[in-house]
């Protein structure tokens, strides 16, 4: 017998908990799941559901997580709807959230990342620990996330499973999105030479795309970055390599900021915030490389989101990406700016190199698809559902 399932899809457009909410959605669709999903979901977020069949239906709910009155209005209107399961698809459970219900956890970085000591530290702590506790199922979405779930909260290995999510398969069809000008395969390139001309982008660059928190070792590709510069100053084709970073405002990244004019080279890095989708699929298209030097990551999807897009991809090897990449990637260290750089300078400067590690690339995100993802996460649907909790 079908499912009735709430699913919070209040974060569908979000940089990355939007990627999993959107293709989870719609990769259960295409695989003919029969259940009956209720998608708790904002009014300005409608048409992000388009093309989703009649067993997904809206449920508009205006409040954030961040309101104070979420915490007693989610639950209540869950209860109201008389589900059989809801799925959170992040780490943002109301504490009365009604039971069963499944959460999936991307990464652990506040507690990781944040002083591991004081009372905040305890609170989140316990907070996290009653959440997963109380699920009915755990989804990690990587080894290296379910180990820090199992090892750094406590939770009992058998409750959490092992999910992977995969990229957008956008970034693998080189077609025009939904807001370019013309439409047809044939497209593609004066769409992606418009997107370029648009954003006065006539040079050779490295690209880094995501948020720029601390963990994600910004300052350090930085320097790499001005290191390699000056060693190819005189190179015929790199003399004016650039590096654009896509993601947060830097305005609330200070060091960031402070790193590039130590490093004098102010002209040569460029900040453009968060851009469209179909932007986004051009600019990891056009970059010599892309890199991707983080000290922790939940999953890794923005190397992925490369290789797809047919560029390589120089990456650290911490926590979950060395999981992820494979051997598809050029592995550095995080911590050494000079191996950064090395890696760097390594991939630009052979073209054989750089074209064995595109098709490795290739095979490697052929490995995760969000149909088995789908299929997976359907598993776990119908065991929680069933009332077991592990």
């Amino acid at each position: 017998m079908p499912l009735r399932i709430a699913f919070d899809a209040r974060h569908v457009r979000d940089f990355g908990f939007g990627t999993y909410i959107r293709n989870l959605l719609h990769a259960l669709a295409s695989i003919g799941v029969p259940h009956r999903f209720l998608l708790i979901s904002r009014h300005e977020d409608l048409h992000e559901f388009d093309g989703l069949p009649d067993n997904f239906e809206r449920v508009f709910y205006e409040k954030r997580d961040t309101d104070r009155d979420n915490q007693i209005a989610l639950p209540w209107l869950i209860r109201r709807l008389k589900v059989d399961l809801s799925h959170i698809p992040l780490v943002q459970v109301p504490f009365l959230m009604p039971q069963p219900y499944v959460v999936t956890v991307h990464d652990l970085s506040a507690l990781v990342f944040e002083a591991r000591a004081g009372w905040r530290h305890e609170a989140r702590l316990m907070a996290l620990r009653r959440t997963f506790q109380r699920a009915a199922r755990v989804i990690a979405v990587s080894d290296s996330t379910m180990h820090d779930v199992v090892n750094i909260v406590g939770v009992a290995a058998g409750k959490v499973e092992r999910i992977y999510g995969a990229p957008d398969p956008q970034f693998a069809h080189h077609m025009p999105g939904g807001d370019a000008r013309s439409a047809g395969p044939e497209a593609w390139e004066r769409e992606r030479l418009r997107i370029l001309e648009r954003y006065q982008v006539n040079y050779p660059f490295l690209l880094y795309a995501g948020t720029i928190r601390p963990q994600k070792n910004i300052p350090r590709l930085i320097e790499a970055f001005a290191l390699v510069k000056r060693e190819l100053a005189g190179d015929p084709k790199y003399a004016d390599l650039r590096l654009i970073i896509i993601g947060d405002e830097i305005s609330r990244y200070p060091l960031v900021r402070q790193t590039v004019l130590q490093s004098r080279i102010d002209g040569a890095v460029r900040f453009l915030g968060f851009v469209s989708l179909n932007a986004l699929r051009v600019f990891f298209s056009a970059a010599e490389a892309f890199v991707f030097p983080s000290l922790y990551e939940g999953f890794g999807l923005p190397p992925l989101e490369a290789m797809a897009s047919g560029t390589a991809v120089v990456c650290s090897k911490s926590t979950s990406l060395a999981e992820v990449v494979g051997d598809a990637a050029m592995i550095v260290s995080p911590d050494n700016v000079f191996d950064i750089a090395r890696g760097i300078r390594e991939v630009l400067l052979s073209p054989e190199l750089r074209e064995r590690m595109i098709v490795r690339g290739y095979a490697q995100v052929a490995r995760f698809t969000w149909e088995e993802t789908a299929r997976q996460v359907n598993t776990v649907y119908e065991s929680a559902a069933g009332g077991g909790t592990r």
